[in-house]
């Protein structure tokens, strides 16, 4: 599992920082796998080895890239700047940016990493188009009934049904996360992947948008499923549109804060009432 050359300096750090104690030093104080059923090929003993002296599997040191240092107001601007564009040119991107838009993802972090997140790239406008195509006109059909009633749909009705495309604001790409419906943290793993998505997109000068119609619809139409190859026993965690966008924004918003709360020593004593009222929440 783990290999360890002559540069190894016995300094215990892959077996520190080991978050399922799966090395222990052997009788010559050098780092060995004893526990490798625990592993969960995190590779962090890989990358805190100061002298690159750990290989982890078939993973050499030399093949990764350093760690850089990162300019935090630069990212901090990133994140005040990014917003949901919708409205979007009509125009695949480059290969090469959405190579790495795709490569970036094998970096998303997951719980346990558990990496079986399975990303569904409509990554050809054409293909965007049959798809958006096929699911305006089953929206239309089921808005134009009288008998369907929806409160999700209510503030959209009216447009949608005047052709515009209210699901997939003519975005040129989409990318779609499904995951094991048995994944340890199988709700946030792909919100969390489309976050980092989403803004190394915008560091690249690629549009956004968070989709829930689309979620919806796509949760709601099987055959846009089998379309989107989504594996049996897997679920759509979320949906993104992206794209070029003609839309340049000047400045960042002034947002109203959100409540941020300074977590107390002791502050447990709770009635019984509270108590019951908050066991209810969940």
């Amino acid at each position: 599992m783990i290999k360890v050359d002559e540069k190894c300096i016995h300094c215990g750090m892959c077996i520190n920082d080991c978050m399922s104690k799966v090395i222990e030093f052997d009788e010559n104080k050098v780092p060995k796998a004893v526990h490798p059923q625990r592993c969960i090929n995190c590779q962090h003993c890989l990358a805190i080895c100061p002298t690159g002296a750990l290989s982890f599997k078939n993973k050499s040191p030399e093949n990764s890239d350093s760690i850089q240092p990162h300019n935090p107001d630069e990212i901090l601007n990133l994140i005040k700047s990014r917003r949901s564009y919708r409205k979007y040119r009509k125009e695949n991107l480059p290969k090469d940016i959405m190579d790495k838009l795709k490569n970036m993802l094998h970096w998303v972090p997951t719980g346990v990493n558990n990496h079986r997140l399975v990303f569904s790239f409509v990554d050809d406008i054409e293909v965007m188009d049959d798809i958006r195509n096929y699911a305006n006109n089953k929206i239309i059909k089921i808005l134009s009934n009288p008998l369907f009633k929806s409160k999700k749909f209510d503030r959209y009705r009216k447009p949608i049904l005047a052709g515009e495309d209210i699901a997939f604001r003519g975005a040129p790409h989409m990318i779609v996360v499904s995951t094991p419906k048995d994944a340890p943290c199988t709700n946030i793993d792909p919100v969390i992947a489309l976050s980092y998505f989403e803004l190394y997109a915008q560091s690249l000068g690629v549009s956004t948008t968070w989709c829930g119609i689309a979620y919806y619809i796509f949760n709601n139409l099987p055959e846009l499923q089998h379309q989107l190859e989504i594996p049996d026993g897997y679920k759509i965690g979320y949906v993104m549109l992206f794209g070029y966008s003609d839309l340049k924004y000047q400045r960042t918003t002034q947002p109203e804060p959100y409540k941020i709360i300074s977590v107390k020593k002791d502050n447990r004593n709770m009635t019984l009432k509270e108590r019951v009222k908050r066991l209810w929440r969940f």
